[in-house]
């Protein structure tokens, strides 16, 4: 009997949960003390129950939702003219934008077409007049050749007695006639934007890159450097265009 007594509590034991079970407490042989049943409260409490749907994800970084702008999205949702009239406004604006700059460009266009026809009506007779003024200067180089002696029926000398032997009337009526032609022809062509100039006549010209050409430098007393002295060639100009650069002869003292 009693040791059927002593196995009926040790059986007891083996079937309690493992928390409530002392190791350390030794089991003791022939005691008659009661062992603390385990009720069915504290067997459900030692259980662990889990959820079969997943809890949503929350992320602490996100922001809560603005009331404001969530308002203003549902009205524009709800309100699909106001949507449409802010379209037609944007591409009103878009197509003002388009007709501004068609227009500014039409004009920049209108502008440069007239600079260009006026530019080619001022410079039509440009090739021509290249060619024109080798003839000029041919007529010029004649007129040059004929020494002034031969032109002036009294000698311009006070110490020579009067009469001028080298006096030659028909060479002289010539020289008058080929004068007046160039007189003529130089005054047609400045009408037409064509003009001659000599850049070594009075004191002289100050020397241009822009409109003079320096063939030689020299020493000449009484001058400034980098005056213009000698022309060996004239220069031109069509409409203030330089059409030809003068050839010069520039001083250098230094």
């Amino acid at each position: 009997m009693i040791q059927r007594s002593l196995l009926r509590p040790v059986q007891a034991i083996r079937h309690l949960p493992r928390p409530y079970v002392s190791r350390t407490t030794p089991i003791v042989r022939g005691a008659t003390h009661r062992l603390p049943t385990v009720s069915s409260h504290h067997r459900l409490s030692s259980q662990r129950y889990y959820s079969a749907t997943a809890e949503p994800a929350t992320n602490p970084s996100s922001e809560p939702p603005n009331p404001s702008s969530a308002s203003s999205e549902a009205q524009e949702q709800q309100d699909p003219a106001k949507k449409e009239l802010d379209a037609k406004n944007r591409e009103i604006i878009d197509l003002k934008d388009r007709y501004l700059r068609s227009v500014a460009d039409f004009r920049n266009l209108q502008d440069r077409t007239k600079r260009d026809i006026q530019s080619a009506r001022d410079f039509a007779i440009q090739k021509f007049a290249a060619d024109l003024i080798e003839s000029v200067d041919n007529l010029d180089r004649a007129l040059g050749t004929v020494p002034t002696s031969k032109l002036a029926p009294q000698n311009s000398d006070p110490d020579t007695p009067p009469g001028n032997k080298e006096y030659n009337k028909d060479l002289a009526n010539l020289y008058d006639g080929l004068k007046m032609t160039e007189t003529i022809l130089m005054g047609t062509l400045k009408k037409h934007g064509l003009e001659r100039f000599d850049p070594s006549e009075g004191e002289g010209e100050m020397f241009n890159p822009n409109l003079h050409e320096a063939t030689f430098q020299t020493k000449v007393d009484g001058k400034e450097d980098g005056k213009v002295f000698m022309t060996q060639q004239k220069g031109f100009l069509l409409k203030g265009r330089v059409l030809r650069a003068a050839k010069v002869g520039v001083v250098k003292n230094s």
